[in-house]
């Protein structure tokens, strides 16, 4: 972002809680190709500085009256940023993934940190279950059949799968993961888990490891965030013991699959499909990926639906809300990193 110049600062005046009708000051951090689709609902309580629209917040003086960060998609926001503002106390992220901010950095200053909650959890479990169908039953498939005038010409479209009592390993057992879990039991799906630790509350058999998991599973659904732990957890290992037949599905983060060998362990048919919606590399997909019939594809947007939105408008401004009052964050994540 080009900074103003001297002369621009010396005009500019920089808004301040007491200047703007006392509206607490939340500085946006996003990168354009991600908007805030609630910015209206927001602007009636909060002040809002946004980098993209704004001479750059950096500079002084109104760094040092930036209390919280609202964080809008996965922009990253590394500590060389946070550093810039002294004052900071809250970052609140507008989603579940946490995995694009300084964790190690907010732990070192105290800072805390907010996500979406439970905001996305529905919508995202839908879209799992219905990933999984599509890439089972062919749905996507048999349209393009139909469209490509493929069955008014005779053609013979290919045998699906079915869905209900596939053995399902799921990865990350959290408020996503659970919900999924609860969708497959009216397929009469047997579900498994693998997690950071194993969670009684739930009927579902444990495993501790994702090798283990994949031994016992004809489905993987990776719903776990992504850490240094599970960078490339599924792996060509992982999906050898999966097996041909297998199935992996991915709603989490693109990192969470090593993306070459999924690539190649698909093309080579060691694996029988994939029902994606995130990538290592976004926006760019592996483009192998495009020909193979037994792959789904999806633009990051399992989490896209109108009702989300009000519901992460409902949890962002209740965070913030609560953080000005001194009041218990609504969706706070504990940072026990190491």
């Amino acid at each position: 972002m080009t900074r103003p110049t001297a002369a621009a600062d010396h005009h500019h005046h920089y808004p301040s809680e007491a200047t703007t009708h006392h509206l607490p000051l939340v500085l946006l951090h996003n990168t354009k190709n991600f908007t805030v689709p609630f910015q209206s609902h927001l602007q009636a309580r909060f002040h809002l500085i946004d980098p993209n629209t704004q001479p750059d917040p950096s500079l002084q003086p109104i760094s040092t009256s930036i209390r919280v960060i609202l964080c809008v998609g996965p922009s990253p926001l590394p500590s060389t940023t946070l550093n810039l503002y002294p004052s900071l106390e809250l970052v609140v992220g507008a989603g579940v993934g946490v995995d694009h901010i300084d964790l190690h950095e907010c732990r070192r200053r105290n800072i805390r940190v907010a996500n979406a909650g439970d905001a996305f959890s529905d919508d995202t479990a839908d879209y799992a279950v219905g990933l999984l169908i599509d890439v089972l039953r062919g749905v996507s498939l048999a349209d393009r059949f139909v469209r490509a005038g493929s069955w008014a010409s005779d053609k013979e479209f290919p045998l699906g799968r079915t869905v209900a009592g596939k053995r399902i390993g799921v990865v990350g057992l959290g408020s996503i993961g659970s919900r999924i879990c609860r969708r497959l039991e009216g397929f009469g799906c047997r579900i498994a888990y693998n997690s950071r630790r194993m969670k009684p509350e739930f009927p579902y058999q444990f495993y501790g490891n994702v090798h283990d998991l994949a031994a016992n599973s004809d489905v993987l659904i990776l719903s776990c965030a992504l850490t240094d732990e599970t960078y490339h957890v599924i792996n060509k290992d992982v999906m050898r013991t999966l097996g041909k037949g297998g199935v992996i599905i991915n709603i989490g983060r693109g990192a969470l699959i090593d993306e070459k060998e999924l690539v190649e362990c698909l093309i080579e048919g060691i694996i029988g499909g994939a029902g994606l919606d995130v990538y290592e590399n976004e926006p760019n997909v592996p483009e192998e990926l495009f020909e193979l019939d037994n792959v789904v594809l999806s633009p990051h947007k399992a989490v896209v639906t109108p009702e989300s939105f009000k519901a992460l408008a409902d949890v962002v401004v209740g965070n913030l809300e609560a953080f000005f009052s001194n009041k218990p964050l609504v969706s706070e994540i504990w940072l026990n990193v190491d």
